[in-house]
């Protein structure tokens, strides 16, 4: 019998960690955007729904279900043999909660195999991602990491993750660095795939006494930040991490792999070299001609990236900064545990 799985329902069950989700839309609606975690096992390709909305456009609803039926009844056996080895509870979605995935139910219920419904689809769970992010007034407070281009705030927050502290990866959602190199070597996401990243990963530390996250932009690469978090951010505790430079620029080289990726790495630094004095330009460009990474970073880092964070931290309130002077990501990590701890026990402290 088939059973409807609400959005609700579903996101309470994958909290708990009770149920597979499978994504059976075709391999590129599921590489645009999909339910965090889904697993793709697609009733049809690309091709053949494509096909089949063809039929459907310029035939008729019978001859593309008749055409479909064609094509599922060829590669039945494969697709019922993937659901069957995926352990324990499972749910399908398509887009809307249509015909692919009450098709792709009803057939493992045939072959008695138990797949719930989410009802309405992936637009059903997109619309309770796009309200849930818009009904949310109340998030602990942030306290937000900064530093200059290369100190290792990504590192650092990441670090603290693995000890088990509130973090939300900006970043990480984004599939983004956060500059205008951000995108080398990483694939991007897009605003659909960001948001849902980020409720879930909200609604996981709603009961936090508070979040740490990186004093990032309101954009960052193709996604935008809500006001709300960055409303969290501006009012937040501050804490800065200093490192010399040689540390900088190493982070920067082994985060970024110039040398892997060295024609996207010239053809990002064109977007920017009309903003840098033109003899510098001149030589950060020969530079990465060169290959002579280390030396591209530090001119970079001097006359590009620094300038510009000294012009956007002066908006900060003094009294509300800490600074970390550290050498390592690692001793930069227990300097901001330490502070974490500070501020911890002073709010626990307040009548």
């Amino acid at each position: 019998m088939l059973q409807e799985l609400s959005v609700q329902k579903l996101v309470a069950q994958r909290r708990a960690k009770e149920i597979t989700l499978i994504d059976v839309r075709s391999p590129s609606e599921f590489e645009d955007s999909t339910i965090p975690g889904s697993l793709n096992i697609p009733l049809f390709d690309d091709g053949e729904r494509a096909e089949i909305g063809t039929i459907y456009k310029q035939v008729s609803v019978e001859a593309a279900k008749q055409r479909g039926l064609e094509i599922v009844s060829a590669k039945l056996p494969a697709f019922i043999n993937r659901f069957a080895d995926i352990p324990g509870k499972k749910a399908v979605f398509c887009w809307r909660g249509g015909m692919r995935s009450k098709t792709s139910a009803t057939l493992l219920s045939l072959m008695g195999i138990q797949a719930d419904r989410l009802t309405g689809g992936y637009r059903a769970y997109r619309n309770w991602v796009v309200d849930t992010l818009g009904e949310m007034e109340f998030l602990p407070e942030a306290i937000v990491l900064h530093g200059n281009t290369g100190t290792g705030k990504t590192a650092v927050l990441r670090s603290l993750r693995e000890r088990g502290y509130p973090v939300l990866d900006l970043e990480a959602y984004a599939g983004h660095r956060g500059s205008i190199f951000g995108k080398i070597g990483l694939k991007g996401h897009n605003q659909k795939t960001f948001d849902s990243l980020l409720v879930e990963e909200l609604i996981e530390l709603g009961d936090k006494p508070y979040i740490l996250i990186e004093a990032e932009s309101r954009r960052i690469g193709k996604v935008v930040v809500q006001e709300f978090l960055m409303s969290k951010k501006e009012s937040g505790i501050h804490i800065v991490i200093e490192m010399p430079m040689a540390a900088r620029v190493r982070h920067i080289l082994e985060d970024y792999a110039p040398h892997e990726h060295p024609e996207d790495t010239l053809a990002a630094f064109k977007q920017i070299k009309s903003r840098i004095h033109t003899p510098v330009a001149a030589e950060i460009e020969a530079c990465l001609q060169e290959r002579n990474y280390a030396q591209a970073v530090e001119l970079l880092i001097r006359f590009y990236y620094d300038p510009r964070y000294a012009h956007s931290f002066e908006q900060y309130d003094a009294d509300r900064v800490s600074v970390v002077r550290a050498t390592s990501v690692a001793q930069a990590t227990d300097d901001v545990e330490r502070l974490i701890g500070e501020y911890a026990e002073m709010k626990r402290r307040r009548p």
